[in-house]
């Protein structure tokens, strides 16, 4: 027999009302909106392609990954500031609408539950080409599918639904059949629909994303215009949500993405937007050679929760995301997929060690946050300071590319002529010895006196023997692994690398 119990009245107090009112004076959260919703989840009909936007062009099953794609729907909120925001990142919100929305999951996972290591990255696809990209799955690919994490893309942003600029009119224009069902309200929901979308991994109300795959570990992950997002969301959204454990920046710049979701806004934003740091939940931002000239007016001292590496030698984007990347959105895309769009004898693009960093980085983040230690801080970069033989930026995290270096490797270009996306690919110039200065109008501005004016090396002459080579890079290897910026997987691949090419004497 069940007894009746009667709710003892709760006494309201001077102090709690002093508190209440004070709370509605400074903008403090609302307490309603203390966590995410857990949003329906349904699957997709096939559609007239047969196999989702931004599928990926290799074998996933010869890694033993699956991939599939999930619709998530529900009723997403939009925020506001609450009180001021300064630099600090400590910034407060208050509800300030509410939306009804329908997006979609792409997510990549361990066929085998047994090779399911318990982390799963969320990643807040791109949209700066107009359409759904995913920079950092390309980045950190290796890491992922190895290790077993599982990885989920998520359709966060209004554009890469409903369309923008480009040739293919979002999801929706791009398979109706598949996708017309989707509704996105504008980017002031993005936040919370991205929050729901962490929900729905955890508690899935419908069918489960993840098959079933027991988490431990939730990581939120964004690069370049996605890291403006997931900047905002950190200091603004996690501690309403309460839905990450952990956070990976990528390229951001000095100021966070509005709010309100609206570009203009961004001129509101505090400048520098820096990451707040009384957290429970850690955060690595890691910037590239292309990324420091914009963002470092951002810098802040390294924490027990903000972990920052600068990355010499690299690009925003570079040969190793545009060879993994290319395929697989021109599956989807076909000729409207976003180019580089360099000029024609243009130099070559960076294909520099950034994925091998983003590799470590991604794995010190998911034992960080679960209560491991905090990973290394990194070396400040400094492009503007080039070695005047290599042209290679002076300080930051130096992997054995750039610390045994056989060309000249820069997060900058010449864009003369060339499309918005070029500069971002940054460049390399290898190195033949020449007489002449080495190629300063792929690289730069051929003016600008940072640049090198002395020739470049003679491989030769730097590695009398093909021996001492292959010694110095696995030195250089080596000693990246102990300082925690490469791992061992990826020593082993630069090492043999290194064995199978003909440099030295």
């Amino acid at each position: 027999m069940r007894v009746p119990v009667r709710s003892p009245r709760r006494r309201i107090t001077a102090a709690a009302l002093g508190a209440a009112l004070a709370a509605a004076l400074l903008g403090a959260p609302p307490a309603a909106q203390a966590a995410a919703a857990s949003p329906a989840i349904s699957v997709p009909a096939a559609g007239d392609h047969g196999f989702p936007f931004l599928a990926a062009a290799e074998d996933l099953g010869s890694f033993g990954f699956t991939e599939s794609e999930y619709f998530i729907e529900g009723t997403a909120t939009s925020y506001a500031k609450s009180g001021i925001w300064t630099s600090d990142g400590r910034w407060n919100v208050r509800a300030a609408g509410r939306a009804a929305y329908k997006t979609r999951l792409l997510v990549r996972r361990p066929a085998d539950p047994a090779r399911f290591n318990g982390t799963v990255v969320v990643e807040w696809l791109n949209v700066s080409g107009q359409i759904d990209l995913s920079p950092d799955y390309w980045f950190e690919r290796d890491e992922l599918l190895r290790k077993g994490y599982a990885w989920v893309g998520v359709s966060a942003q209004e554009v890469g639904v409903n369309g923008g600029l480009g040739e293919i009119s979002g999801l929706k224009g791009w398979d109706p059949a598949r996708y017309g069902s989707l509704v996105h309200p504008g980017d002031a929901y993005a936040y919370d629909i991205f929050s729901q979308a962490g929900q729905a991994l955890r508690t899935p109300n419908g069918p489960d994303p993840l098959g079933g795959l027991h988490v431990t570990t939730l990581l939120a992950d964004g690069e370049s215009q996605s890291a403006g997002f997931m900047t905002t969301y950190v200091n603004a959204v996690q501690p309403v949500s309460k839905v990450y454990d952990g956070f990976m920046i990528h390229s951001n710049g000095a100021v966070g993405a509005p709010i309100s979701g609206s570009l203009i806004d961004v001129l509101a934003m505090p400048n520098p937007s820096r990451i707040r740091t009384d957290l429970p939940v850690p955060t690595f931002v890691v910037l590239t050679e292309t990324d420091v000239p914009t963002a470092f007016a951002a810098r802040q001292p390294d924490t027990d929760r903000v972990v920052h590496w600068e990355l010499a030698g690299t690009a925003h984007g570079d040969q190793w995301a545009y060879d993994l990347g290319d395929p697989t959105v021109q599956k989807s895309a076909g000729s409207a997929a976003p180019r580089a769009d360099c000029a024609a004898g243009s130099a070559p693009f960076n294909d520099g060690p950034g994925h091998y960093s983003m590799n470590a980085a991604l794995r010190h983040l998911a034992a960080w946050a679960r209560g491991g230690p905090r990973p290394p801080s990194g070396a400040l970069l400094h492009p503007e300071l080039r070695d005047p033989a290599t042209g290679l930026a002076a300080g930051g995290v130096r992997l054995p590319d750039v610390a045994v270096p056989t060309r000249t490797l820069t997060g900058e270009r010449d864009t003369s002529g060339s499309g918005v996306f070029c500069g971002l690919y940054g460049a390399r110039d290898p190195w033949n010895g020449d007489a002449d200065p080495w190629d300063r109008h792929n690289l730069g501005d051929p003016s600008d006196p940072f640049l090198p004016r002395t020739a470049e090396p003679v491989l030769a002459r730097l590695y009398p023997t093909h021996a001492d080579y292959v010694s110095k890079v696995r030195a250089a290897a080596q000693a990246s692994v102990s300082a925690g910026y490469l791992l061992p997987e990826d020593a082993t691949t630069i090492v043999t690398a290194a064995e199978n090419s003909g440099i030295g004497g």
